[in-house]
Order: C-alpha cells, then structure tokens, then sequence
C-alpha cells in the first residue's frame, strides 16, 4: 500500500515549468507541469551528463535538458531518439481539494528511487 505525501499545488509549479523538491537522501526530484495540467515527476537529473532537468524547456508532454537540448519524455524519463537513456520516473498523484488541486508522490519512492546516484557521485568526486 502507498503512503501519499503532498508536495504543492499544481498551481505552485508554473505552466510549462517546474519545480524541484528536495529529498533526505538522493538526488532531488523535479515536478513538471505541461501546458494541458498534466503533472509529471523524474530525477531531477538527464541520463545524458546528469544535467538539471528541472531548468530545461517543457514542450508537450518532454522536457529539453538545459545542457545538451537532449529531449526527455515526461512520462517515462526516457530518452528520444536518436539519444539514448532514461532519468527515474516518480508516481504522482492530483487529488481535488477546496485549496486547488494537490501534488502528491509516494513516500517510499522518495525514499529509495535512485538514492544511490548522488552517493555515487559525491565519492567518485573525493
């Protein structure tokens, strides 16, 4: 069973934006918001050199990587061709509320998704 946290409002990530949330452990996570209100979340990382996805262009349902223009679907993380790769997808849920529409993600996800590429890198990096 999943145990769902809220993390904003669809209305606090902008139209054909983003937002980042932060994680005890792992890389951050990016929300993105496409022009039709669907909310998507991956690894706040491109497959490609690890570049911030959260700062790249959303365009239907794809975000461009801000490093190489490396097109990133939002639903599956995935690489499109001729590139190859994918980030980590997250589960997100929209529930209707009186405030707005709440973003909410999987606690567990947050917990153990790809918690290990940051440690990676942090002792590759010492």
């Amino acid at each position: 069973m999943s145990h769902w946290v809220p993390i904003c409002l669809v209305s606090d990530i902008p139209v054909l934006g983003s937002r980042r949330v932060a994680r005890e452990q792992g890389a951050p996570v990016a929300l993105f918001r496409a022009a039709d209100d669907h909310v998507f979340a991956l690894l706040d990382r491109c497959p490609h050199k690890g570049g911030p996805l959260s700062q790249g262009i959303v365009f239907g349902h794809s975000v461009a990587c801000p490093l190489h223009n490396w097109t990133i679907g939002l639903a599956d993380g995935c690489a499109r061709a001729p590139d190859e790769g994918c980030t980590t997808p997250f589960a997100v849920r929209v529930e209707r509320g009186d405030k707005g529409d709440q973003v909410l993600l999987d606690a567990q996800e947050l917990k153990t998704l790809a918690v290990e590429l940051l440690a990676t890198e942090s002792r590759a990096a010492a």
